[in-house]
């Protein structure tokens, strides 16, 4: 089976083009220690990834994938602070590609597919990231989770991708690797690709019925041309 019609390829980033949980884990367990809070394990981070930075914090915080609720707002927002000051100035330190992917985008750029990214992560921070790894270029354009007044998985992001480039809905398709990345795609009435290797706190892609899964990038490829 293959999509027709499509002419926008959407990409999230973080767990589907990028494994950057090593340099999240370091910036959290910078803001752990400076808090004088116990930091964790690679393991339990990754766990916490792919809500954007302030839902990051908060689990972080909490020691949990659910968010303490008794955590004072005023805390969290300086616990923010020194995360992001951190992982500002250590962006891509040990953040990759994963595997096959700068081939595959360029792929599907050359085959005349327009490629965006929309991202919780902050804005200011996916440009710097894109151009350490040389894929800056590949991209039409890139929303961050501040760039609206809602994110990821309100509908709003995918909704105003297809509005800027003046194409319905149907001619786009989603491609990530947690469930916000489906829900939004279903919300928006979007179809979607589904990533099994990336970060979605230890649930099955499947659970959430993406149109395709895949275990390997590149096989995407083959539901565009």
């Amino acid at each position: 089976m293959k999509f027709v019609d499509k002419k926008v390829i959407i990409f999230d980033l973080d767990g589907t083009l990028i494994d950057s949980a090593p340099d999240l884990i370091l910036a959290v367990n910078y803001m752990l220690k400076t808090l004088n809070r116990a930091t964790f394990s690679e393991e339990k981070i990754r766990s916490f990834i792919g809500n954007g930075a302030e839902i990051l914090v908060k689990r972080a915080l909490s020691a949990d994938i659910s968010i303490d609720k008794t955590l004072k707002e005023d805390f969290c927002l300086d616990a923010l602070e020194i995360f992001l000051d951190f992982y500002s100035q250590n962006l891509a330190v040990s953040t990759t590609l994963y595997p096959k992917v700068y081939e595959t985008l360029k792929i599907l750029k050359d085959a005349g597919y327009v490629l965006v990214i929309v991202t919780n992560k902050p804005y200011n921070f996916i440009e710097p990231i894109l151009k350490t790894l040389n894929i800056d270029k590949l991209f039409e354009f890139y929303l961050g989770g501040d760039s609206l007044t809602k994110k990821k998985p309100d509908p709003l992001p995918l909704l105003h991708v297809s509005k800027k480039l003046n194409v319905s809905i149907n001619e786009c398709v989603m491609v990530g690797d947690s469930k916000n990345d489906i829900l939004v795609a279903k919300s928006a009435k979007m179809q979607s690709i589904g990533l099994s290797y990336g970060y979605n706190y230890g649930e099955d892609i499947g659970v959430f019925n993406p149109d395709f899964i895949f275990d390997d990038f590149s096989n995407i490829v083959k539901t565009f041309i």
